[in-house]
């Protein structure tokens, strides 16, 4: 069980891509208006940092609606572009970016201001940064799963956070109502991006969408997030 303070300060840190990939494996889409009233309820929530790669290709595009609705809606948006470059014999090469040093910059930025970081991704590449934040004194709670096989969260990270949250827990407080079941399988070859673009499509909507184990060690005292 995770608990907040009502007095504590909350940021949260979103992995897009590794949030979105999570929820699906578990069989919904994120609700980020709910995820958004969830956290503001159980403390101070400072701030909602959202982390994202788009392709330059006009043809993804309806990507933007999602992101037009979290900027206007509480969320600190930071997006990079997926562009493709000439390879060889007339081939293209696409050059990714990873947004991990984006978002480890603004958790280290605002540490000083917080006394709760929630963030939201598996990726075993941020132990280093949850270390490094827990020594200035701030909490780490990480949601990611268990629940899939494989899990999807790096055992490493999850031994590095002072909670663990597991995203098939609080579904039902942040799922889209429709679940999400509509939506054919994605393929190997499928991109991050051609998936998107299929939810995306439909035009601004709620703000829903996108988007290896810790020992869970809990305080005393404080507010328990509810968990279904």
């Amino acid at each position: 069980m995770v608990k907040f303070y009502p007095q504590e300060r909350i940021a949260l840190f979103i992995d897009g891509v590794n949030s979105h990939i999570t929820a699906r494996e578990l069989g919904f889409d994120i609700d980020f208006r709910k995820l958004h009233n969830l956290f503001s309820s159980q403390g101070r929530l400072v701030r909602c940092f959202y982390y994202t790669t788009i392709h330059e290709d006009q043809n993804f595009m309806p990507l933007k609606p999602l992101i037009d609705w979290l900027d206007y809606n509480g969320y600190a948006m930071t997006t990079r572009t997926v562009r493709d470059y000439g390879g060889e014999q007339g081939g293209r090469a696409q050059k990714r970016y990873s947004m991990d040093v984006d978002l480890a910059v603004d958790m280290m930025e605002i540490a000083s201001h917080l006394d709760h970081a929630v963030l939201f991704s598996g990726a075993g590449g941020f132990r280093r940064l949850v270390e490094a934040v827990q020594r200035l004194g701030v909490r780490v709670t990480v949601v990611s799963t268990v629940s899939t096989q494989p899990p999807m969260i790096a055992d490493d990270l999850r031994r590095q956070a002072d909670n663990f949250l597991d995203l098939a827990r609080i579904r039902s407080k942040v799922a889209r109502e429709d679940g999400g079941h509509d939506r054919a399988p994605r393929t190997p070859r499928q991109s991050e991006e051609e998936e998107y673009e299929e939810e995306y499509e439909e035009g601004e909507g709620d703000g829903e969408g996108e988007g290896d184990d810790n020992d869970n060690r809990e305080d005393d005292e404080g507010e328990e997030t509810e968990e279904s």
